[in-house]
C-alpha cells in the first residue's frame, strides 16, 4: 500500500502529506543529533541502574507504611545519580510538578525568609504557591516573602537588577527551566549555570532550585551538573517515559531532600514511610525509556516550529534554534487558530481521538485554557498534547509523543484543521 494511503485513512490531504515527507527528509541531519543524545543519556540512565543492582525484587508490590521498601529506595538512588546529585526523593506521593515544586519550597523556606525569581513571572500554577494570587496554604499566609526580577526584552537574564534585588533575607532563587505560557526562550543548562554562579558570588550560602520540568534527558547535562542545590519534576512529563502513572521527583543537596521527605510525609518520619503500591515497575520502566521517548519529542518540536515557521506564524523556538525542553510555543494570533490546533492534534491521539476538546475555566490559571491531551496517562505532557491560554498573543503550546511517527501525525493533523476551517490556504501548504 502506498504510504500516503494510511495517512489520507487518517484525515490528512495529499498536500498536507506531501509538505511534511519534505520537511522530514530535510530535518534528517537534526533528528540524528536528537538520537545520540538519546544515546549517551540511556547509557548514563543504564549506568545508574547496572551501579545500584535493580532487580525484579525491587517491583515487588509494597503497601502500608513502606517501610524497607527496596524497589522505592532504590530508584531514588537511581535518580540521584543520574542527575549527579547526593539525594533524590522520587515518589506516587507527589502528584504532579507544581505539588513538587510547592513540596521542595515549603520544605525549605521559613517565615521571613525571601524567595526569588530572576527569570520573571513563574508558571500560571506556583503563583497560587506562592501567593502572587491569594490561595489558601500559600508561602505568602505562612509569611514568606516573595520577590521577582522582570526578564529583559530578549527574554534573558537582567543580571544587574538582580544584584540589587539579593538581600539579607533572600534564601532561595527559583529558576524556570521551560518557557510556560510565556513566548520567551527555554534556557540551556549552560545559561542557567551562569545564572546559579552568579547569584552565588554574590551570597554563597542561597539555595538554587530549578524547575526541570519539560528539560530531562533534552542535552547530556542536567542542571544539577552546574550548581543547582535542588532539580524538581513531573513524572508524567519527560523522566516518567510515558509509563509512570503519576509522580514526581526532587533531587539535590541530601540536606535539602531530607527536608523535603519531613514535608511530604511528618516530622519525625520523613523518607522512611510512604508505600511505593505497586508503580515501581513503570517507574523504572519509564525513566528506562525516557531519553528515547524524549528525541520522539523533540522531533515533533522540530517538525512543528519548522511548518509553522514557514507558514509565518512566530514560534519559540525558531526551527532551527537549539533545543531546551520539549515545548513549542506557535503564535495562531487568534483564538480561532489555536482551539483548530488543539482538535487537530486531539484527532491523532490513541486515546480519545473522537473527543472534541474546548477551552474551559481551570483551577490555577486566570484564564480559560484549551488541552488536547489523548493520552493512556490523564494528563501526561510527555505524550503527545497542545494546550494553551485563550487570551493574546494566542499562543498554543505543543510538546510530547511516545513515539516520532505518532508526533508527527498530531502535528500534519493540526495542519490539517487549521486548512479546513480556511486559516491556512492550499498554495501556502505546498510551499512549505
Amino acid at each position: 500500500m502506498e504510504q500516503y494511503m494510511i495517512y489520507k485513512n487518517l484525515g490528512i490531504s495529499r498536500e498536507v502529506y506531501e509538505a511534511g515527507e519534505r520537511l522530514e527528509q530535510e530535518l534528517m541531519p537534526r533528528f540524528l543529533e536528537f538520537d545520540k543524545n538519546a544515546e549517551f543519556n540511556q547509557l548514563k540512565v543504564l549506568h545508574a541502574m547496572q551501579k545500584n543492582r535493580v532487580s525484579d525484587g525491587c517491583f515487588q508490590y509494597a503497601t502500608g507504611y513502606g517501610y524497607n521498601d527496596t524497589g522505592r529506595d532504590t530508584l531514588e538512588q537511581v535518580y540521584a545519580d543520574t542527575f549527579h546529585t547526593e539525594s533524590a526523593l522520587v515518589r506516587p506521593q507527589i502528584t504532579c510538578g507544581t505539588h513538587a515544586l510547592s513540596l521542595a519550597l515549603s520544605a525549605n523556606l521559613r517565615p521571613g525568609d525571601e524567595l526569588l525569581s530572576p527569570a520573571g513571572k513563574p508558571y500560571d500554577t506556583l503563583e497560587e504557591v506562592i501567593g502572587i494570587r491569594s490561595s489558601k496554604g500559600s508561602l505568602a499566609e505562612y509569611g514568606v516573602t516573595y520577590r521577582q526580577v522582570d526578564l529583559k526584552e530578549d527574554g534573558y537574564f537582567d543580571y544587574p537588577a538582580i544584584e540589587r534585588s539579593l538581600n539579607e533575607k533572600t534564601k532561595l532563587v527559583t529558576i524556570q527551566r521551560s518557557k510556560g505560557y510565556q513566548v520567551r526562550p527555554s534556557y540551556s543548562v549552560e545559561k542557567i549555570g551562569e545564572l546559579i554562579a552568579f547569584v552565588k558570588r554574590i551570597k554563597p550560602d542561597i539555595i538554587c532550585m530549578v524547575d526541570n520540568c519539560y528539560g530531562e534527558f533534552v542535552e547530556t547535562i542536567e542542571p544539577s551538573d552546574v550548581g543547582a542545590d535542588m532539580v524538581v519534576g513531573s513524572l508524567i512529563k519527560n523522566p516518567g517515559g510515558g509509563l509512570a502513572p503519576i509522580g514526581g521527583y526532587v533531587a539535590g543537596r541530601e540536606d535539602l531532600i531530607e527536608n523535603c521527605g519531613y514535608r511530604l510525609t511528618s516530622p519525625g518520619l520523613g523518607r522512611e514511610v510512604g508505600a511505593s503500591l505497586g508503580v515501581m515497575q513503570s517507574f523504572y520502566q519509564g525513566f528506562f525509556l525516557a531519553p528515547v521517548v524524549v528525541s520522539s519529542a523533540l522531533k515533533g518540536a522540530v517538525f512543528a516550529s519548522n511548518i509553522y515557521e514557514r507558514l509565518g506564524y512566530g514560534v519559540v523556538p525558531n526551527g532551527s534554534e537549539s533545543r531546551h525542553d520539549i515545548i513549542q510555543a506557535v503564535e495562531l494570533k487568534t483564538a480561532e487558530g489555536v482551539i483548530a490546533f488543539c482538535k487537530g492534534v486531539q484527532a491523532a491521539a490513541p486515546v480519545d481521538s473522537f473527543v472534541t476538546p474546548e477551552p474551559w475555566a481551570m483551577p490555577g490559571y486566570d484564564s480559560d485554557v484549551i488541552m488536547a491531551a489523548g493520552a493512556f496517562v490523564q494528563g501526561s505532557s510527555i505524550e503527545l498534547s497542545a494546550d494553551g491560554p485563550i487570551k493574546p498573543p494566542y499562543a498554543v503550546y505543543f510538546q510530547g509523543g511516545l513515539t516520532w511517527p505518532s508526533a508527527k501525525l498530531g502535528i500534519l493533523k493540526s495542519l490539517q484543521y487549521l486548512s479546513d476551517a480556511g486559516l491556512v490556504s492550499k498554495e501556502q501548504i505546498q510551499k512549505i
